[in-house]
């Protein structure tokens, strides 16, 4: 083997590798093809553009794909008890008399389930399963975004609900996530609910992202935002440890649970 491999060929052996090994350093890549280490170093870089692979200290590690994400209604009993604990924390991080937005998701409801107690809240979603938690609750205010139903995940999206979001601000915005990783961030498997979720992270003075383990060190095909974008991150304890380390010092408030 050598340089004279097509490149996308030789990076194609790269992943085939790291697929087996789990990590694989600058000087192995170097060894096992015969190439130079600025060589190495730009098929690296290139595959973690494409989001392939998570740049380390002198290599790669590899990163597991997301798989495709099933209707909200079949994930109610997925890490059920993880999300249980996920959403009476993250529920804590809201007080009387605050404006929240509570997004989509199976682990946001968990924390809308917490917050029926809440006195002079004021909750906007556009999650109908949201909606219907707080349904006849006379100390909270409900504001439904409206917009494109997206029947799999029962939430509003495209640009009426946009349009709308660009005109409001709340204390906390409360988001779960399709996957999340160091490199790539928050990432999500579908275009137009990632760009109203785009829109909902703005209108926050406070972010805070509820997932569990499953989601962490995993990439999905579109980019959400950065985790520069993330205040408050709120897991459990099964979630890798190198990451929640990593968060730490970013200045992520982390909290496990």
């Amino acid at each position: 083997m050598s340089e004279f491999i097509p490149t996308p060929e030789r990076q194609k052996q790269i992943l085939s590798l790291l697929s087996k090994a789990g990590r694989l350093s600058v000087a192995e890549i170097v060894e096992q093809f015969a190439i130079s280490e600025a060589t190495a170093r730009r098929d690296l870089e290139t595959l973690s553009s494409q989001g392939k692979v998570q740049r380390v200290h002198g290599g790669v590690i590899a990163i597991e794909q997301a798989p495709p994400e099933l209707p909200i209604l079949q994930r109610e009993n997925e890490q059920s008890d993880e999300k249980s604990r996920i959403g009476r924390v993250a529920a804590e991080l809201i007080s009387n008399g605050e404006t929240v937005f509570l997004g989509s998701g199976t682990t946001v409801l968990e924390t809308a389930k917490n917050l029926r107690e809440r006195k002079n809240l004021t909750v906007l979603t556009n999650s109908l399963p949201v909606l219907n938690a707080f349904a006849g609750i006379r100390d909270i205010t409900i504001v439904s975004l409206g917009g494109q139903l997206r029947d799999s995940e029962l939430s509003f999206i495209g640009h009426i609900t946009e349009q709308a979001l660009a005109e409001l601000r709340v204390d906390k915005v409360v988001m779960g996530t399709r996957s999340v990783s160091l490199e790539h961030g928050l990432t999500n498997d579908y275009l137009p609910e990632t760009l109203t979720d785009r829109a909902i992270l703005k209108i926050g003075r406070e972010v805070i992202i509820v997932a569990d383990h499953t989601k962490v060190n995993r990439v999905s095909t579109a980019l959400l935002a950065p985790l520069e974008s993330v205040q408050t991150f709120v897991t459990d304890s099964n979630a890798d440890k190198k990451f929640l380390q990593a968060l730490k010092r970013q200045g992520i408030n982390l909290i496990i649970v």
